[in-house]
C-alpha cells in the first residue's frame, strides 16, 4: 500500500470545497433523489458475512473470517471461537480503496441467481477486465467449498450448555447431552437451492438475527494467476439461498467480491472489512437496495465518509476493540440532513441548539388529544370512552404473561402493606371506626372497579396521608356524629369529582410541566424512604439492645421464679386440688417465663428483662431485602447465565428477595415482628354496621355546610389523581393505548360516594406504587444483534395484574395462615425499595446530585451542555425550596391545605418565566402552553415572510454523470493510487 497522504488531502479538499455555504454536497443532493422515493417497503436487515480464501498446498477453501449483524465479530484462530461483539475501526485508505473499487469493478444489480460465477466471470470478460483465458480458473476459486466458524470448544460453560433449550424455564436448567458440533463443510456457491442445509439450520445464531432478514457476502482471496484485482458487487434481483454460502440459513442479496495478486492480503481484508460496515450501515444498505447504477454507490460511499470520524493513530491504540454504546443514535436523523432546504436547515427548523451529538431541542409540552377542551357536556369523558373502548379485549389477553406473575406478587405485597399500615393509623385515628378490615375491603373494592372501568388500569388505587390528617380532623369534631358527616363529606366531593369531569376540567393538566410533576414525585418517594425508616428506627423502642449485658458476667446473671403467697393466690385453686399439694405439685424453679406468670409466680434477677436483639436482625432483613432487590434487579445485564435466565431472575427479585429472608427469619426463629391479617369479616367497631345512615344524627345544616370540607377533599383527590397519572401517561413509558383522565377522575368520584356509604376508607391514585407497576411490567426487545442492548419496548399494558392485586387483596383474610410468617422489616425493605426506584429517572435527582460533583466527574447530561451550570443550580434550588415547603406543611397540623398548596406549585412555575429564559426552561422543564402558542405564531409569521421554494425533483436517467456537476463525483484519477487499480 502506497503512501498518499498528499493525494487524499487533495482530493477531499475539492470535493468540500463549498463547505463555507450552505449549498448540499453532490453525495447528498443524489442520495436526496434515490431515497427520495417513499414506497413504504422498510429496508431488510442486513447479515453480513466475510470469508477469506485459504490454500492447503493445491486446494482452496472459503473460511468465515467475520460477521455483522450491527457489530463486527471476528473469528479468533488461536480460541477457536467468536469476538466479543465491537464497533468496526477502519482505515480511511481503505475507504478511499473501496471506492475505487465499485468505479472500476463490476457493479452487476438485479442479477438472476442462477449460474451467478459464470455471470460474473463473464462480465468482467467482456468488459476487459480480465483475459478470456482466466474465465475458468476464476469461476474455480469462487465455485469452493465453504467452511464456517461452528467448532465449539470441548469444555463447555455451563451457560453454552444451558441455552440448548428455548423455553424461559427450562434455559435456567443447564443440559449437559448436548453434542458438540465440528467445522461444518458445507455447499459451494453454485449448489443454487431454497432449501436450508442441515447446517444452517442447526446454528443457533439465527436467533440473533431479526426476521426476514436478507444476507450479504464478502469473498476475499489472493491468487497467483490474477496480475490485476478482480472486483465485482452483485445486487440480487430477489433474495435466493445460494447453497451453504452463508453460515445461517438466510437467503443472499448482495455479493462482493475481491480477488487479486499475492502480496497484499492485508489491503484486501481491510477493503473487505470496509465494505462489509458499510453493508450494516442504515443509511448506505438502504443505499445498496435502491441504487441504479455504480455512481449511486459511490455517493453512498461518499456520504459514509462524510460522517466518519478519524481517531489519530498516537493517540489510541487500534489493538483496543472498542466496546458497542448501551444506546445506538437513530439513523433517522442522518437520513433527515439528505432534506436540506437552501438555509441548511434540517425539515426547514432549526434543529435546536445541538451541540456536537444527535441531539435535538427538548419538544414542547403540548397537549394530547386526551385534554384538548370539547367545549361540550361531557365532551372528554365521551372520548375517553371512545378511546379506551377498542383496546377492551386485548387488556385481557396481553396480561397473560409469566412477567404478569411476577408483577402481581410484587405489587400485591406493597398494597397489603401499605392497607394494613393505613388501616392502623387510621384505626388509632377515628378510634376503630375505620380500620384494617375496612382498610382491606376497601382497597380491594375500589381498586378492582378502578382496573376493571377505569382508563388507566395501570394505575393503583391507595390511601394517602393527607386523607389521614383529613379524616383525623374530622373525627375530633365530638358534637358532629362521625360516619354521618364523612359521608355527606363523600357526596358532596363526589358530585363536586363529576362536575369537573362534565366540564372538561382536567385540561388544566396543561400546566403541570416538569416542575410540579417531579415536585409531587420526589415528595411521596421521600415519605415513602422516611416511613420505612422511621418503623425500622421505632423497633429499637420495642425491642431495646441489652447494652448492660456482659458476657463476661454470665455467672451472675439468673432469674428465678418465686411462689406466690398461699392467700393473694385463690385461682391456684385451678390449677391444683388442695392447698397441701400446691407446694409439692408445682416446682417452681422449674417453671417457664410463661408459666410462672400464668400460675402469679414473681420472676426475680437481673437476667429476667433480657430480650434477644430483635431489633438487630430486623434490620437485617430490612436492608436484606433491599440490597438484594437492587442487585438481582441489576442482574438482566449481568455476564452470568443466558439472557432468558437473567430476565427471570430480574422479574421476580423482589419475590426471591422476601422468599430468601422469610426463610431466614424461619431458621433463626426469632419472634420478630409478623404481619397481622384480620380472620373474619366483620367490622373493626363492634358496634357499628356495613350500612351508614343518612340521616338522623347530625343537624340538617350539615348536610349541605359538608360541601364546604368537600371542596377541599376534592382538590386533593384531583391533584393526586391527575398528577400520578401524568406520571404513569409519561412519552417515556412509551404506552399506545392513550390516556383516560376524565374516565379515571369519574370512577375515582364515583367509589367516593360508595365508600363514604360503607364507612371504608377514601381511595385515590398512589404515585409510587403505580411507577412500581409501570417498572414491572416494562418489556425489552429479546431478539437483539450481538453486542446490542435490549430496547426498551412499552410497558405490557392490560387490566389483568391490577384486578388480580386487588381480588388477592380481598381474599387476604383466608391467607391470613400463610402471611403471618411474613416479617414486617422484610415488607418495610419492600417499601424503601419501590421509594428509592421512583426516583430513578427523576431529573430534579439528578441535578440534586450534582451539588456533591465537581464539574469533571458530572454525567455528560444534555441540559448541562445547553445551560450554565449556575442556572441549573438555581433552578435546582427553588425545587428543594418548595419540595421542604411541602414536607414542614404535611408534617403539621395545616396539612390539610395540602392540595392547595400543590396547586401553588404550578404558580410557583409561572413566576419562574421571569427568572428564566425559555431557552433554559425548554431545557430543565416544559415550556408552558401560552409561550409555545406565541413561539409557534411566530414561526408561522416568519415563515410567511420568507416562504422556501420546494425542491424540484430531477429523474435520474436524465443525470449524466460525466457532464452534471450536480451529481458528480471526484475523478478516480485523483484518488491515491488503489490495490483496485
Amino acid at each position: 500500500m502506497q503512501d498518499s497522504g498528499s493525494s487524499i488531502t487533495s482530493s477531499m479538499a475539492s470535493r468540500w470545497t463549498l463547505l463555507g455555504s450552505h449549498t448540499v454536497s453532490p453525495a447528498a443532493e443524489r442520495l436526496r433523489y434515490i431515497l427520495g422515493d417513499d414506497d413504504d417497503v422498510p429496508t431488510p436487515t442486513l447479515f453480513t458475512e466475510m470469508d477469506t480464501l485459504q490454500h492447503d498446498g493445491d486446494e482452496m477453501e472459503w473460511k468465515e473470517s467475520a460477521r455483522w449483524v450491527k457489530f463486527e465479530e471476528k473469528v479468533e484462530e488461536g480460541g477457536e471461537r467468536w469476538s466479543k461483539p465491537h464497533v468496526s475501526t477502519l482505515t480511511l485508505h481503505s475507504l478511499f480503496e473501496l471506492r475505487t473499487c465499485i468505479q472500476t469493478g463490476s457493479v452487476l444489480l438485479d442479477l438472476e441467481g442462477y449460474s451467478l460465477p459464470q455471470i460474473i466471470v463473464d462480465r468482467q470478460v467482456a468488459d476487459g477486465l480480465i483475459a478470456p483465458d482466466l474465465r475458468e480458473k476464476v469461476s474455480f476459486v469462487l465455485l469452493r467449498k465453504h467452511r464456517h466458524q461452528h467448532k465449539k470448544p470441548m469444555h463447555r460453560s455451563l451457560a453454552d450448555m444451558g441455552k440448548s433449550n428455548n423455553s424461559p424455564t427450562s434455559e435456567c436448567v443447564w443440559s449437559f447431552f448436548d453434542h458438540v458440533l465440528d467445522h461444518a463443510q458445507s455447499r459451494s456457491m453454485n449448489d443454487i437451492s431454497d432449501t436450508p442445509s442441515t447446517d444452517q439450520l442447526k446454528n443457533k445464531f439465527m436467533k440473533k438475527i431479526p426476521r426476514d432478514a436478507e444476507a450479504s457476502n464478502v469473498l476475499i482471496g489472493e491468487v497467483d494467476f490474477l496480475e490485476k484485482p478482480f472486483v465485482a458487487f452483485v445486487r440480487l434481483a430477489q433474495a435466493t439461498t445460494l447453497g451453504g454460502l452463508t453460515e445461517v440459513p438466510v437467503p443472499t442479496r448482495f455479493l462482493f467480491v475481491l480477488l487479486g495478486p499475492h502480496g497484499k492480503g492485508k489491503s484486501y481484508n481491510e477493503i473487505g472489512r470496509a465494505i462489509a460496515t458499510l453493508m450494516v450501515d442504515d443509511l448506505f444498505s438502504d443505499v445498496a437496495y435502491k441504487a441504479r447504477d455504480r455512481d449511486d454507490l459511490v455517493a453512498g460511499i461518499d456520504e459514509f465518509l462524510d460522517e466518519v470520524i478519524v481517531l489519530p493513530p498516537g493517540e489510541w491504540d487500534p489493538k483496543i476493540r472498542i466496546e458497542p454504546p448501551k444506546k445506538v443514535p437513530s439513523a433517522d436523523m442522518r437520513k433527515s440532513v439528505l432534506n436540506l432546504n437552501e438555509l441548511g436547515q434540517v425539515n426547514g427548523t432549526a434543529g435546536g441548539p445541538a451541540g456536537g451529538e444527535d441531539e435535538e431541542m427538548p419538544a414542547p409540552h403540548e397537549l394530547g388529544e386526551e385534554l384538548q377542551f370539547t367545549g361540550r357536556f361531557c365532551g372528554g369523558l365521551w372520548l375517553d370512552i371512545k378511546r379506551k373502548a377498542p383496546w377492551l379485549l386485548s387488556d385481557f389477553t396481553q396480561g397473560i404473561h409469566i412477567q404478569s406473575i411476577s408483577a402481581v406478587l410484587f405489587i400485591y405485597l406493597g398494597c397489603i402493606t401499605n392497607a394494613i399500615t393505613f388501616g392502623g393509623l387510621l384505626g388509632d385515628a377515628t378510634d376503630n371506626y375505620q380500620g384494617v378490615m375496612e382498610s382491606f375491603l376497601g382497597t380491594a373494592l375500589a381498586g378492582s372497579v378502578f382496573c376493571l372501568l377505569g382508563g388507566q388500569p395501570l394505575i393503583i388505587l391507595s390511601s394517602t396521608g393527607p386523607i389521614l390528617i383529613f379524616e383525623k380532623l374530622l373525627f375530633d369534631s365530638n358534637t358532629i356524629d362521625y360516619m354521618e358527616l364523612r359521608l355527606w363529606i363523600g357526596l358532596h366531593a363526589c358530585l363536586q369529582c363529576l362536575i369537573l369531569v362534565a366540564t372538561d376540567a382536567s385540561y388544566i393538566i396543561k400546566y403541570m410541566t416538569r416542575f410540579t410533576e417531579e415536585g409531587f414525585s420526589s415528595l411521596i418517594s421521600f415519605i415513602f424512604i422516611s416511613d420505612a425508616i422511621k418503623k425500622m428506627v421505632g423497633s429499637f423502642k420495642y425491642y431495646p439492645i441489652n447494652r448492660g449485658f456482659k458476657p463476661d458476667y454470665i455467672t451472675t446473671y439468673k432469674c428465678e421464679c418465686i411462689a406466690p403467697d398461699q392467700v393473694s393466690t385463690p385461682l391456684l385453686l385451678l390449677h391444683a386440688t388442695n392447698l397441701s399439694c400446691y407446694h409439692t405439685c408445682l416446682d417452681w424453679s422449674q417453671l417457664s417465663k410463661k408459666e410462672c406468670v400464668k400460675y402469679g409466680g414473681t420472676l426475680l434477677g437481673n437476667a429476667c428483662k433480657y430480650v434477644p436483639d430483635l431489633a438487630l436482625v430486623s434490620f437485617i432483613l430490612f436492608f436484606g431485602t433491599y440490597s438484594m432487590t437492587v442487585s438481582l434487579k441489576k442482574f438482566k445485564t449481568s455476564r452470568y447465565f443466558p439472557t432468558k435466565c437473567r430476565s427471570l431472575i430480574a422479574d421476580f427479585s423482589i419475590i426471591i428477595s422476601i422468599l430468601v429472608f422469610c426463610a431466614v427469619d424461619f431458621l433463626l426463629g426469632l419472634e420478630t415482628p409478623k404481619l397481622h391479617v384480620p380472620r373474619e369479616i366483620k367490622p373493626t367497631r363492634p358496634e357499628r354496621g356495613w350500612l351508614v345512615m343518612p340521616f338522623g344524627k347530625n343537624p340538617w345544616w350539615v348536610y349541605l355546610a359538608s360541601s364546604i370540607p368537600a371542596l377541599l377533599v376534592t382538590i386533593l383527590i384531583f391533584m393526586d389523581q391527575q398528577i400520578s397519572a401524568v406520571i404513569v401517561n409519561r412519552k417515556e413509558n412509551k404506552l399506545k393505548k392513550g390516556c383516560g383522565y376524565h374516565l379515571d377522575l369519574f370512577w375515582v368520584g364515583i367509589l367516593m360516594a360508595v365508600c363514604s356509604f360503607l364507612g371504608l376508607p377514601w381511595y385515590v391514585a398512589a404515585t409510587v406504587i403505580s411507577i412500581a407497576h409501570i417498572d414491572s411490567l416494562k418489556m425489552e426487545s429479546e431478539s437483539s444483534a450481538p453486542g446490542e442492548q435490549p430496547q426498551f419496548l412499552g410497558v405490557r399494558e392490560q387490566r389483568l395484574t391490577g384486578i388480580m392485586v386487588f381480588v388477592l387483596t380481598g381474599v387476604s383474610i383466608f391467607l391470613a395462615p400463610i402471611l403471618q410468617y411474613i416479617p414486617m422489616p422484610v415488607l418495610y425493605g419492600v417499601f424503601l425499595y419501590m421509594g428509592v426506584a421512583s426516583l430513578a429517572g427523576i431529573q430534579f435527582w439528578e441535578r440534586v446530585k450534582l451539588y456533591l460533583m465537581p464539574a469533571k466527574h458530572q454525567p455528560d447530561f444534555s441540559f448541562l451542555r445547553h445551560v450554565p451550570l449556575r442556572r441549573v443550580h438555581l433552578f435546582t434550588l427553588v425545587q428543594i425550596i418548595c419540595l421542604a415547603v411541602l414536607w414542614i406543611l404535611k408534617s403539621t397540623v395545616a396539612a390539610i391545605i395540602f392540595p392547595v398548596m400543590i396547586l401553588g406549585l404550578m404558580v410557583v412555575r409561572k413566576m419562574m418565566d421571569m427568572m428564566f429564559s425559555q431557552h433554559d426552561l425548554a431545557w430543565l422543564d416544559d415550556i408552558l402552553p401560552e409561550k409555545d402558542k406565541k413561539e409557534k405564531g411566530g414561526k408561522k409569521k416568519k415563515e410567511n415572510k420568507n416562504p422556501l421554494p420546494p425542491p424540484v425533483k430531477i429523474p435520474m436517467d436524465t443525470i449524466d454523470p460525466t457532464t452534471d456537476p450536480a451529481p458528480s463525483v471526484t475523478p478516480p484519477t485523483q484518488l491515491p493510487s488503489s490495490d483496485c487499480e
